[in-house]
């Protein structure tokens, strides 16, 4: 898991759930499923529970969870989960 380490770095470029995002991109990036296997990212994320460490898979949880609650109404007046 990488290290956030400025505020600026959290909140990156303003788009909702950025950290999960980009924790979710350097999971896969520096999984075996791209490095050794030599698998595209994309193709890594399809197959996500086959190829990809348990860790990748729930950074990919969390994004989904991230996405839905900004379209959840319910949620509208609690803000959303990042």
């Amino acid at each position: 898991m990488r290290v956030v380490e400025t505020e600026e770095e959290y909140k990156g470029d303003g788009r909702a759930c950025y950290a999960v995002r980009m924790d979710l991109k350097h999971c896969v990036l520096e999984s075996d499923c791209v490095k050794k296997d030599k698998i595209s990212p994309q193709e890594c994320l399809r197959r996500a529970h086959e190829l990809l460490p348990d860790e990748c898979v729930r950074f990919k949880t969390l994004l989904t969870n991230c996405k839905r609650s900004l379209l959840d109404n319910r949620r509208r007046f609690r803000g959303r989960i990042e």
